[in-house]
């Protein structure tokens, strides 16, 4: 079966996941093209918030409510989050941001009490490899750059808050360990390593057939003591 056949399939298992009256954050690519129609096909009361200018206007075409995430007045929490990757490990960790998303789609990702990851069978792979995408400050890239090493710039308009995206090329073999590293890096506003903590079910199809994922609560940071937990 092609990869195409099989984004349709998660996307369309996890659009179930969806009840009436949920807070809905919507991913962005090409395996979320699926997820919109078939969300939309179930006419649930959903108040949603887009990843992207694209997911946006793609999500109104289909009559699904979409409300601002910006300021004070949006959202503090979402029920659930449904995206895709470009590479899931074993380990529950991702790669994310080949459209360079990636910083919205994580702050989506963290606000959800529930963030599914949907994909094709040829996004697992044994382990994350490069590149990894990133969000840069226009303010001091070159001193950014020099700082991070082995990184190349992509010729694309900026991102949706004015970042420059880019790509960490450097090999690794521990994402943990990377992702402080490039978490702690002064000039990255964000980048596309998203830990176990952060997911909460796999959807991946392979052929005819969809797999659901459990991530284990053992793979998850540990939940403050008060307040609504932060993944």
């Amino acid at each position: 079966m092609s990869a195409e056949h099989e984004k349709k399939l998660a996307a369309e298992a996890a659009a179930e996941l969806v009840s009436d009256g949920m807070s809905v954050g919507l991913g962005t690519g090409s395996t979320v093209a699926y997820l919109l129609p078939a969300l939309a096909a179930r006419g649930l009361n959903l108040r949603c918030v887009a990843t992207s200018p694209a997911t946006e206007r793609r999500a109104r075409e289909l009559g699904i409510t979409v409300e601002s995430f910006r300021g004070t007045s949006a959202p503090a929490r979402l029920d659930i989050a449904i995206d895709g990757a470009d590479q899931v490990a074993r380990s529950g960790w991702l790669v994310k941001g080949g459209g360079g998303a990636h910083t919205r789609e994580k702050a989506v990702a963290a606000a959800a009490d529930r963030f599914v990851v949907i994909v094709s069978s040829d996004k697992l792979v044994e382990r994350l490899k490069p590149p990894v995408p990133l969000e840069l400050l226009q303010f001091g890239l070159a001193a950014t750059l020099k700082r991070l090493g082995t990184v190349a710039l992509r010729d694309v308009p900026p991102s949706p808050e004015g970042g420059v995206i880019a790509d960490f090329t450097g090999a690794f073999d521990d994402p943990e360990a990377l992702e402080r590293r490039l978490s702690a890096t002064v000039g990255v506003v964000e980048h596309g390593l998203f830990g176990a903590d952060l997911v909460s079910d796999i959807v991946v199809a392979r052929g005819d057939h969809v797999e659901h994922v459990t991530v284990t609560l053992v793979q998850r940071a540990p939940q403050p003591a008060v307040g609504r937990r932060d993944r």
